[in-house]
């Protein structure tokens, strides 16, 4: 009896002193750099390396199209948002930001600040009755857009039917569609839709 228990309790005692020689640093939280750059996923779910890849996509397509090609003067743009259409809050906010920075660097087209309006009304308010003329913003010059992008991002899941299994399959589909609308005639003069789908594999015991 003393010799099993000797034969058991050695290795558990090796294990425990390396664990305490080490510090217990498998224990211990940690922080790195991650390059927002390099394609990683940790699940099936939309995360920030689509949003990049889509957000670049889309701006190269409109860049190319006829409607900025053929334009005498870069046009005038406003931003409606992307309609989220998925189960789960996704902040598109990120996605028509991104677009909107790419497509303004570009030099080919300007934009509107719309999300600002009831800020500027109230400053151009606040500089009518205490700036002095010479330093108050003229009201009545803002600019009106020509063009309004929308869209909306939609979602689709489909996972492995229960059965005997050591995993469980779920796939799950996603697929942003992207509009500019002329705002005088309310003509859709471009869009784009972009899908892609992942596979995910969650084992059945785990945390």
């Amino acid at each position: 009896m003393k010799i099993r228990f000797a034969q058991w309790f050695g290795p558990v005692a090796g294990s425990a002193l390396l664990l305490a020689s080490s510090g217990c640093a498998m224990f211990r939280a940690s922080v790195a750099e991650v390059d927002v750059n390099q394609k990683q996923h940790m699940d099936a779910d939309y995360d920030y390396t689509d949003m990049k890849q889509m957000t670049q996509g889309f701006v190269n397509d409109i860049l190319a199209s006829k409607f900025i090609a053929t334009a005498p003067q870069p046009p005038i743009v406003m931003i409606a948002g992307i309609q989220n259409r998925t189960q789960k809050f996704e902040d598109m906010k990120n996605f028509t930001d991104q677009v909107r920075t790419f497509l303004l660097q570009s030099g080919k087209v300007r934009f509107i600040n719309e999300v600002r309006r009831d800020d500027l009304l109230k400053e151009q308010g606040y500089q009518a009755a205490n700036a002095t003329p010479e330093t108050q913003t003229r009201v009545g010059r803002q600019l009106g857009a020509k063009y309004m992008i929308s869209g909306s991002f939609t979602e689709m899941n489909q996972q492995s039917p229960k059965q005997v299994r050591i995993s469980k399959q779920l796939v799950k589909y996603y697929k942003l569609t992207f509009e500019i609308t002329d705002l005088e005639t309310s003509e859709l003069i471009w869009t784009k839709e972009q899908e892609f789908a992942r596979k995910e594999s969650q084992p059945l015991i785990g945390w």
